[in-house]
């Protein structure tokens, strides 16, 4: 091997040394789930002192990742700011995934209970990862963000930036292949079913702070294999898009909007 690449390759490493774990950044997110979930936990607590110690553990952990981070992912606070900005948080993203996971449940035919909900369905755990890494993102610590959506998307094939905007008691519906981008912002009471695409048109990279990603307001629904792209391109209120649509501009509120199969001579 060029001496001079494996001198190039370990001064990267070096760089690198201070990042944290990403088997460290797994082992937490699955910890806080354990904590806000007994149905994704494995531990058993005897009493509600273990249950305390198991949080203080975990958030040891957030403590070391963000400490890791090269200048926090751009986080504008110190460590411990935003550790307790986090958790101030976590009640409200509690609040949000159990109406995630009734709107699953109420949305589904086969589902039979909130507990098999949030121990099987992909979507659920999707939507789950993606709460917790908007609040991150929001608190700036923007490459941790990514890394919890990322571990997400390799587990269920579902994309969540997330930067993306989504509102109370989201669906979605078996959701592999699902692609929702940065500036997506979705309204409250949406189902999504799988292989959806809420992205960008082809955008210069200099226009990347701009909206490129459509808006979906209350109550829609989207149906397998739709793509709807562009900023500016608004699905309105109560709206249903069929399966397999292509969508680059706005449609009003109630609109149906199908695929209708070509005709051939």
């Amino acid at each position: 091997m060029n001496e001079q690449f494996l001198a190039r390759l370990y001064r990267n490493h070096l760089q690198a040394n201070t990042l944290p774990s990403p088997r460290l950044i797994e082992e937490w997110l699955d910890g806080l789930l354990a904590f806000l979930f007994p149905e994704m936990s494995t531990l058993k607590f005897t009493s509600e002192a273990a249950f305390r110690d198991h949080y203080r553990t975990n958030d040891l952990k957030l403590y070391s990742i963000l400490s890791g981070m090269p200048g926090r992912g751009g986080a504008a606070s110190g460590v411990d700011e935003v550790r307790s900005a986090f958790e101030t948080r976590l009640p409200g993203i509690y609040d949000s995934l159990v109406e995630d996971a009734e709107a699953i449940l109420a949305g589904d035919p086969a589902a039979v209970s909130r507990v098999e909900v949030i121990t099987t369905y992909p979507g659920f755990y999707a939507i789950a990862v993606y709460r917790i890494a908007h609040a991150v993102h929001e608190l700036g610590v923007s490459l941790l963000a990514r890394m919890l959506t990322e571990i997400a998307h390799g587990n269920t094939g579902i994309e969540i930036h997330p930067g993306a905007r989504i509102g109370r008691r989201f669906c979605i519906d078996h959701g592999t292949g699902i692609v929702i981008g940065e500036t997506v912002d979705i309204g409250s009471d949406v189902k999504m079913y799988q292989g959806v695409t809420l992205g960008a048109l082809s955008v210069k990279k200099e226009m990347a702070r701009t909206k490129r990603h459509p808006t979906i307001e209350d109550g829609v629904i989207i149906y397998a294999g739709a793509t709807i792209l562009g900023g500016d391109t608004v699905i309105g209120t109560k709206s249903i898009i069929g399966g397999n649509t292509w969508i680059v501009r706005s449609v009003p509120p109630d609109s149906r909007i199908y695929y209708r199969e070509p005709k051939f001579e």
